[in-house]
Parts: C-alpha cells; sequence; structure tokens
C-alpha cells in the first residue's frame, strides 16, 4: 500500500504532539486521539492507533529522558507494575463498554489538578520525593489512558507534581513508564480488535521519534516555575475542551 498526501499531516501531528509530551509529561495521548476523533475514527479505534504509534514514540521518548538525567529509578519501578496492569485493564474494558461517559468526571478532576499545579508555581513549595499512594495512582491513570485514549500523563504527573514531586524527575518518569503502559494497552487492543490505520499509525509514530530528544531536552532545560504554569494551564484547557465537547 502507497503513502498518501495525509501523511505528512500525521507525522507533523505525532511531532506536535511529542513535543508536548516530552517537555510537561503529558498530552501525546490526548492530543493524537483528539485529532483521529475528529476525523471520524471510533474511540476504541481511535485510542489503539494512538496506543499503537505510541510503542514507538514512548520508547524514544523514554531513552531520551533516560540520557539527559531526567529519570528517578525509585519512582520509575513503584509506578510500572500497577500501570502495566492498569493500562491491561482499562483497554479489555474500552472493548467491551462505551468509555465516554467517564471523560466528563475525569475531565474534572483533571482541572482541579492544573489549577492548583499553577497555583503552586507561584509559591515557593520545597520540593519532596513523593512515595505513597504511588500503586493506585499508576494504576488509575494507566485505565483511564487506555479507556480515553489519554491521561497517563495529565493523571499521574500532575498528581505528583501538585504533591512536591521535583517536576524534571516527575516528567521524566512518568514519561519513561509510558512506553510499558503503552505495550500492555496495545498488546490487549491487537488482541481484541486488531491491528488497523497503518498509515495513521506510522505517520505519528515517525514524528514523534523525530521529537523526542528536542521533548527532553525541552524537559531538562526549561525553568522550574515556567514549567509548571505550562503544565497547569494544558490540563485545565484540555479539561475544558473535554467537558464542553461532552455537553
Amino acid at each position: 500500500m502507497s503513502l498518501t498526501a495525509e501523511f505528512g499531516y500525521y507525522v507533523l501531528a505525532g511531532f506536535a504532539a511529542q513535543m508536548i509530551d516530552g517537555a510537561l509529561g503529558m498530552a501525546y495521548g490526548v492530543t493524537a486521539s483528539s485529532i483521529l476523533i475528529g476525523a471520524g475514527v471510533a474511540p476504541a479505534a481511535a485510542s489503539a492507533t494512538v496506543h499503537a504509534a505510541e510503542c514507538v514514540t514512548t520508547g524514544a521518548s523514554a531513552i531520551s529522558h533516560q540520557a539527559f538525567g531526567n529519570v528517578s529509578r525509585t519512582l520509575f519501578r513503584r509506578l510500572l507494575l500497577p500501570g502495566v496492569i492498569g493500562a491491561a485493564v482499562g483497554a479489555y474494558i474500552l472493548t467491551s463498554l462505551p468509555g465516554d461517559n467517564l471523560r466528563p468526571i475525569i475531565a474534572g478532576y483533571l482541572f482541579l489538578m492544573g489549577l492548583i499545579i499553577v497555583l503552586k508555581a507561584f509559591r515557593r513549595i520545597p520540593p519532596k520525593e513523593v512515595t505513597t499512594h504511588l500503586g493506585p495512582l499508576a494504576f488509575f491513570g494507566a485505565m483511564v489512558d487506555a479507556i480515553g485514549g489519554g491521561g497517563w500523563g495529565p493523571i499521574v504527573a500532575s498528581n505528583l507534581a501538585v504533591r512536591g514531586n521535583a517536576m524534571r524527575e516527575t516528567i521524566g518518569s512518568v514519561n519513561a513508564v509510558e512506553f510499558f503502559v503503552t505495550l500492555s494497552s496495545s498488546i490487549v487492543f491487537v488482541l481484541t480488535l486488531g491491528l488497523t490505520n497503518w498509515q495513521i499509525i506510522l505517520g505519528l509514530a515517525v514524528g514523534g521519534v523525530i521529537a523526542a530528544p528536542f521533548g527532553a531536552w525541552a524537559c531538562k532545560k526549561v525553568p522550574h516555575k515556567p514549567m509548571m504554569v505550562l503544565v497547569g494551564a494544558l490540563i485545565m484547557g484540555m479539561s475544558i475542551r473535554t467537558i464542553w465537547k461532552s455537553l
């Protein structure tokens, strides 16, 4: 099969989504899924397509963040197994039940998280290593990610940031674990839905791989306060959009 003129559009979409995700720790899945659903792709198929592409982009992002020293090994280990299990459960639920009803509820929660992050950006908060409730957080974030086509970064990274975990290690570690979360949900999607939309997958993956090192570099170099404001504003903007579309 030959590539169509739309392939370049998907490469650009993948590049933009991964730049945001690599620098801010979130929004690849939400951005890419929004594009596909807007083009008429069913939610389950859109989530399956995005996660298939993310198997490549998140791997490149994880390697990039590790190279720039953004990954906390302790945080990585604590998030890994619950995230993998949650992703598999969420993918199975999405292929069995409609997940659209959960989106406005999750969006409302994320809006509050984003607002708290923005407010905390203007206060001096001593960084601390978050060590509690990581398992349930990873499980819930990965499950929602599979059901909604995105959400791992907004839920997990924003929660850790609100609780005071260092922004750079939060983003790097959450991105690194995301590869395994995405792989887990993708396996379930392939087993239940098969693999389609290969041209979209390839375009998103190519654009994401190109953007991965630039996103990781931005994560390391962007100052803490502007980073928190950007993260919070991004979360609130995505949440408002999701709630508006659900009304």
